[in-house]
């Protein structure tokens, strides 16, 4: 069923589990992250990052592939727009059919973060899509510009945040960062920072670079509020390793069985991830 995050994630909230958000970009990755889901009986959310919605595959394109496998699944899924900044791109993601949208403003201090977002709520829920905001900035491990304590999220501003722009989920930044981590490396993270924010808030709280967090923070994280976790980089990579591995075994293999076969062995980091997230079995 093609649903908003509000439900998923409050039901979430409710029960102290996680809904998995995976960055998808055309058919075969949102079908793999579907058909996962299902195996799972799992909620799920596609994430469709904004670099991927404006350069490759546009909300008019994307948005009726989702929710034609959507209409046909037994396991409720969203359409997030994620790390979305232009109010505009924002609001034709909505008008397109995208079931949540989440508003990246965090750029513009916690005054203009909280005006813009407050206009794209206004606007989504008015037709009862979704939003997500973010206070806090996020780092890139790309480069090594890692997320460092003065990008963390000030409890208190989130707090204020939350009740100012009526939002629907709020995305924090306690120690992760986004993209691969050099190998073996493992972020820190602040979880008495996430855990004041939920005392605060009391709201789904969403963690953005999910990827490489690694299996103990990722459940200290849903333990301590966190009710959305989106993971990009270590989904992308199954794909790859999986069509590397293919092509190596049979290098004259045919593009159709080589799509087959990276949609069906990139399902496995997906019902990983969910098992993680508590969120199997909650259909």
């Amino acid at each position: 069923m093609y649903v908003s995050m509000k439900n998923m994630l409050d039901k979430a909230n409710d029960e102290n589990y996680a809904v998995m958000a995976i960055n998808c970009f055309n058919l075969e990755t949102a079908r793999s992250v579907i058909t996962a889901a299902e195996e799972e009986e799992a909620p799920i959310i596609i994430n469709i990052f904004q670099d991927h919605l404006l350069g490759h595959c546009d909300s008019e394109l994307i948005a009726p592939i989702v929710k034609t496998l959507a209409y046909r699944s037994k396991v409720d899924v969203a359409l997030n727009f994620d790390h979305g900044q232009e109010v505009l791109d924002l609001k034709k993601a909505i008008d397109d059919g995208f079931s949540s949208v989440m508003c990246d403003a965090s750029r513009f201090g916690i005054e203009g973060n909280i005006a813009q977002t407050r206009e794209i709520v206004n606007y989504a829920h008015a037709k009862g899509v979704s939003v997500e905001g973010e206070i806090g900035g996020m780092g890139e491990a790309a480069g090594a510009h890692y997320t460092h304590d003065d990008m963390y999220t000030n409890p208190q501003e989130a707090q204020r945040f939350a009740q100012e722009t009526g939002i629907d989920a709020l995305a924090v930044s306690y120690g992760s960062s986004h993209g691969n981590y050099p190998e073996g490396m493992v972020p820190a993270f602040d979880f008495d920072r996430l855990q004041k924010i939920k005392e605060l808030t009391h709201m789904p709280l969403v963690l953005h670079g999910g990827s490489g967090s690694g299996e103990e923070n990722i459940c200290a994280s849903v333990k301590y509020g966190i009710n959305k976790i989106n993971v990009g980089c270590d989904f992308m990579n199954a794909n790859t390793a999986a069509t590397r591995k293919a092509v190596t075994e049979n290098p004259d293999i045919n593009y159709f069985d080589l799509v087959e076969r990276a949609e069906a062995e990139s399902r496995d980091l997906v019902k990983y991830y969910i098992e993680l997230s508590g969120s199997a079995h909650k259909m």
